[in-house]
């Protein structure tokens, strides 16, 4: 089977979605535009049933988006969920970027660039998503077929709000291609409550899941029905709707939405021989080609790879952001596998450090920081890629089956299963190598989350979701790392002050910001 990766890596599929589709397709003044990607005509559309596919593979490719500028999966994202987050510390040198210091120690304020790329990156990816879904419509391919296109876009959709809303709160809620008469209209320029986003986040993965193929019945890397039930049942989990989250992750266990199982080797799973394994649900497509520049996520494994300092003297992995702190390190039980498959560990050790690849990492006097990120790592010797560090072929893992077991263990305990919220926890430690837990806590689950999804790009908003559940928690927890946690602020980031302008003011701030 042709992997994705092969059809939506190249830009001139990027062609699908340029100025050519509708003259105000942005709408909103100019404060979400999308820059133009090309042309493609209503004609095409019209007339070729593959011009429908290009519209979609338009949608995937934003999720390139990366490096300093706008962002969906990259640097930015990273500095929002991990670095945000009790998991990870800015790293780099002290004086590096001073924007993700902002964001590590809860002083940033509405002009922080951090939060502006990534409220441009995903409004990116909503925009295109509405072309597409406005264009699809009119293609003469099957119903079926403009079904599961349409469904894969509401996914991606979906999928971008749910970040955004998380980030954010309530944002503008574009779920069409405004007309041309509606483009300066200040409604369309306003947020929307949360709630009224989470109704059509839900409304876009229920879409997917009715209309989207199980898992080996369409490209891989492609959203599936299985990934629109994962995305839809945490979405329900941040709702606190146990009852839907627990049906729709048991669909999934049971085998009913396609063939999923944990990965025997844990550490194996952001490994190039991991990507789209049993394991994956969803994660980002990435490959390499000739062009060597654009198919892959902008800086997403450079920006995190271990840095010279000090001594210097050897040809370092990266700029070093993204640090795991000493508190998540001892967060792992003593026999845990995931401890030394999340985190790269520098030694004072003359010997220096050694990745599964045989690189070996000179000792701490020759590096900046303790600690990086081993799921970030993409080998130079033993993986594919093209030469050019900037645009590594690195997957990103979205959602995993481990998540959906550990989502079911959450909502079962909720609602009074406890043997089941304990079997799931106890197959996610079986292959950590760890004894099996007669009975569960709630904490016990959420400390599972903790070291399974470790530097995922989760733990800020599981934070957030967490106090919501059982408050007093979070404030806490930054407090032991010398952060000041502000509740009532802080579990949302600041509207970005360059969107307040472009919107006319109709965008108002959140509280404290």
């Amino acid at each position: 089977m042709k992997a994705i990766a092969t059809i939506i890596s190249r830009r001139v599929y990027l062609a699908a979605l340029g100025l050519a589709l509708t003259a105000g397709a942005v709408g909103c003044k100019d404060f979400l535009e999308v820059a133009p990607q090309g042309q493609l005509t209503e004609d095409q559309i019209r007339t070729d049933p593959a011009a429908a596919q290009r519209l979609v593979d338009g949608v995937y490719n934003t999720m390139y988006l990366g490096g300093f500028d706008a962002d969906i999966h990259g640097l930015q994202f990273v500095i929002l969920t991990d670095i945000a987050s009790d998991d990870s510390d800015k790293g780099s040198t002290p004086q590096d970027y001073s924007a993700a210091a902002e964001v590590d120690n809860f002083t940033l304020n509405s002009t922080n660039s951090v939060v502006n790329n990534a409220w441009k990156g995903y409004f990116q990816g909503i925009n295109r998503a509405n072309q597409a879904l406005d264009k699809i419509p009119l293609s003469p391919a099957p119903e079926a077929t403009r079904n599961r296109l349409i469904g894969e876009v509401r996914f991606l959709r979906g999928y971008f709000y749910f970040n955004l809303v998380r980030l954010f709160g309530g944002v503008p809620k574009l779920d069409r291609v405004p007309a041309a008469s509606e483009i300066n209209d200040p409604n369309l320029q306003k947020r929307a409550t949360a709630q009224e986003i989470y109704q059509l986040i839900i409304d876009d993965l229920q879409f997917a899941a009715n209309n989207l193929p199980l898992k080996g019945a369409t490209e891989t890397g492609r959203a599936t029905k299985g990934a629109a039930q994962a995305m839809l049942a945490k979405v329900y989990l941040y709702q606190k709707n146990y009852q839907q989250a627990y049906d729709l992750t048991n669909e999934i266990i049971t085998g009913r939405s396609g063939a999923y199982g944990l990965l025997p080797n844990y550490e194996q799973i952001w490994r190039e021989a991991g990507a789209n394994s049993q394991e994956s649900i969803f994660e980002v497509q990435t490959g390499v080609n000739a062009a060597c520049n654009n198919s892959a996520v902008n800086l997403y494994t450079v920006s995190q790879g271990p840095r010279s300092g000090g001594r210097g003297g050897w040809a370092d992995l990266g700029f070093g952001f993204n640090s795991p702190t000493q508190q998540l390190a001892d967060a792992y039980e003593p026999t845990d596998k995931r401890r030394a498959g999340s985190i790269i560990f520098i030694t004072t050790a003359r010997t220096g450090t050694v990745l599964w690849d045989g690189f070996r990492i000179p000792s701490k006097d020759s590096v900046e920081n303790f600690r990086y990120s081993y799921k970030a790592y993409h080998s130079r010797t033993q993986e594919r890629n093209c030469g050019n560090n900037d645009y590594l072929p690195k997957n990103i893992r979205v959602m995993r089956y481990a998540e959906v077991l550990l989502i079911n263990a959450e909502a079962a305990f909720q609602l009074g299963n406890t043997g089941v919220a304990a079997t799931n926890v106890n197959l996610v430690r079986a292959r950590a190598g760890l004894p099996a837990r007669p009975a569960v806590t709630l904490e016990n689950i959420w400390q599972e989350r903790r070291v399974e999804l470790a530097l995922e790009h989760d733990r800020f908003f599981d934070l957030v979701r967490q106090e919501s559940v059982q408050p007093g928690r979070i404030v806490p927890l930054f407090a032991a790392q010398g952060k000041t946690f502000t509740k009532g602020k802080n579990e949302l980031f600041p509207i970005p002050q360059p969107q307040i302008d472009l919107s006319g003011g109709q965008l108002v701030q959140n509280p404290g910001y």
